[in-house]
């Protein structure tokens, strides 16, 4: 029961990290039918640029005060996740806009793998795995037998948090508002008076920030960086995504969990353990879409007239 109960812990860490990537899926699939799969390096970026500001922005007076210092590289990196993703929606996804879809998303692979062959030559050191500072409070919190490590349940706390505070964004303001209805029509959405290019943007910077938060945890959490976390993570948030429904924001965090929960009890109880951990999340997204296509929490999509 302890290594059930200290995997399921694992699995919650990894779970709101994945989920933080998995709302910049969902959210720029809802407004532009269009899956970024350059995001998990927008994600990998944002922790290269908390990582710079660290080595050469920050003061070595204030390096060590985590709770300065980590705001710091929080707001560094999502800053640089969002102006890359900017400049990423403007210039390769915004001509392509009324293309084909084979288009955008041949674009977005091809912008993913530009990202990383950029970091890899222009970072330095980065052909290797790079050492992350741990700015946050060291060790764990014991429940009983069970360890919670502080900066997982950081990770845990700022997904929950961030989910919630987005969710209420997108119902309550006037610009969430906009963001349903150019989702539902973005012709539509326009004759009332919405901007959808203005939409997209947002959709786009909101997503980054995200991804450039989860980025810089995730680094303090695992005290290393590679330019290969973006793939990874990316392949993870996308599948939660899918899982949970595409478009439902409730469903990608959610998704994230689920996909954390079996990766770490699949890779403890399962057969084949870590060598399969993958093979059974894959199983489950399939077991669920065979029974429920539009995901946990999706809606049945609407055909666009």
């Amino acid at each position: 029961m302890t290594t059930l109960l200290q995997q399921l812990v694992y699995g919650l860490i990894l779970g709101g990290t994945v989920g933080l990537i998995a709302l910049g899926y969902t959210m720029v699939y809802g407004i532009v039918q269009l899956i970024n799969f350059a995001h998990g390096e927008i994600f990998m970026v944002g922790a290269f640029g908390a990582l710079a500001t660290f080595t050469w922005v920050i003061p070595e007076g204030v390096k060590g005060t985590w709770y300065i210092t980590l705001p710091l590289m929080v707001i560094a990196g999502a800053v640089v996740s969002m102006v890359i993703a900017l400049i990423i929606e403007r210039l390769a996804y915004k001509p392509l806009r009324n293309a084909p879809r084979l288009a955008p998303l041949i674009t977005a692979l091809g912008v993913s793998v530009a990202l990383k062959e950029a970091v890899r030559i222009w970072y330095p050191g980065a052909t290797a795995p790079l050492p992350f500072p741990k700015e946050f409070l060291t060790g764990s919190i014991e429940l009983g037998s069970i360890l919670i490590p502080k900066t997982g349940l950081l990770i845990i706390v700022v997904a929950v948090v961030l989910t919630v505070l987005l969710q209420v964004y997108i119902n309550t303001s006037r610009m969430g508002r906009a963001m349903r209805a150019t989702a539902q029509d973005p012709d539509t959405a326009r004759l009332m008076g919405i901007n959808p290019d203005r939409t997209i943007v947002l959709t786009f910077a909101i997503g980054a920030v995200l991804a450039g938060v989860a980025g810089v945890l995730y680094g303090v959490h695992i005290n290393n960086i590679s330019i290969d976390i973006g793939f990874q993570n990316g392949i993870f948030a996308f599948t939660a995504a899918v899982l949970g429904g595409i478009g439902s924001i409730r469903g990608a965090v959610i998704g994230g969990f689920v996909i954390g929960l079996v990766k770490t009890i699949a890779g403890q109880y399962f057969p084949g353990g870590t060598q399969y951990d993958y093979v059974w999340i894959f199983v489950v997204l399939i077991a669920v879409l065979v029974f429920r296509p539009q995901g946990l929490f999706g809606e049945t999509e609407r055909v666009r007239a």
